[in-house]
């Protein structure tokens, strides 16, 4: 999605909206699969700096409406770089369209998808992005959970986790795979709740379990979105100042 730029007021802090778009290099990217595919996505990196940490992310079921453009990681891309010096990945998973365009290959419920996963490690180790962390959100998360140890990663963040494709086996793995694994579940999930999450999640010794009080599946509302950012913030980036700053006193755009 573009965005069309303006300067701020000089000495105004203007408050950060949902449709503020702060400063950051964005480009285009391709993603291309170990199956022959090529899938379209966004790197956004920090306007002036190198990044200290990278989130790779993995959107909501394509088939009920998910995709790069889902409003917690279009708002991520906003804002991460220039607040937090995050390079942020979003990108269609196959078969999946967005205004950026529409990935090659069709939706196969999160099993091919294996290699979109391994596609998005593997442009970040190109790109020589560092620290890469693992964003998953609803079917994002199956992903994360069945494909996503991966030894080039340091751990990952999911958003509400469904657990309806990832088994007790991937959770295992992730157990044993041994990295980071911080689990976002809303008081109000439609699918699983902070109670029944622990108690599924507890065969993975280094799950961080952290019910949402009033969120839903779909974080929607700023201070919903806020909290998801400064959690990831918080983890990905220890000693990083939180909360993240809510206004913004330099240039800016609105989408």
């Amino acid at each position: 999605m573009g965005a069309m730029t303006s300067e701020a007021t000089p000495g105004a802090a203007h408050q950060i909206r949902s449709l503020t778009v702060l400063p950051a290099q964005r480009e285009d990217v391709e993603l291309h699969t170990a199956d022959g595919l090529t899938l379209v996505g966004e790197l956004a990196l920090p306007a002036d700096s190198e990044p200290a940490a990278s989130l790779l992310t993995f959107h909501p079921l394509p088939t009920h409406g998910g995709f790069m453009d889902s409003h917690v990681y279009r708002k991520a891309a906003w804002r991460l770089p220039a607040l937090a010096d995050l390079a942020v990945l979003r990108f269609n998973t196959r078969g999946t369209s967005s205004p950026r365009g529409t990935s090659e290959g069709t939706f196969d419920g999160g099993d091919a998808e294996r290699y979109d996963v391994a596609a998005a490690i593997e442009l970040a180790e190109f790109r020589g992005l560092p620290r890469p962390w693992l964003v998953g959100w609803s079917f994002g998360t199956e992903l994360v959970l069945k494909h996503g140890a991966d030894p080039a990663v340091e751990g990952a963040v999911l958003l509400s986790p469904p657990l309806h494709r990832a088994t007790d086996e991937d959770l295992d793995r992730w157990a044993a795979f041994g990295k980071p694994l911080v689990v976002l579940v809303p008081e109000l999930d439609d699918y699983l709740r902070p109670e029944e999450a622990r108690r599924r999640f507890a065969r993975v010794p280094q799950a961080e379990v952290i019910g949402v009080d009033g969120a839903k599946h779909l974080w929607v509302g700023e201070p919903a979105v806020a909290r998801v950012l400064n959690e990831i913030v918080a983890h990905v980036l220890p000693g990083h100042p939180l909360p993240l700053p809510t206004h913004w006193d330099g240039p800016l755009g609105t989408a």
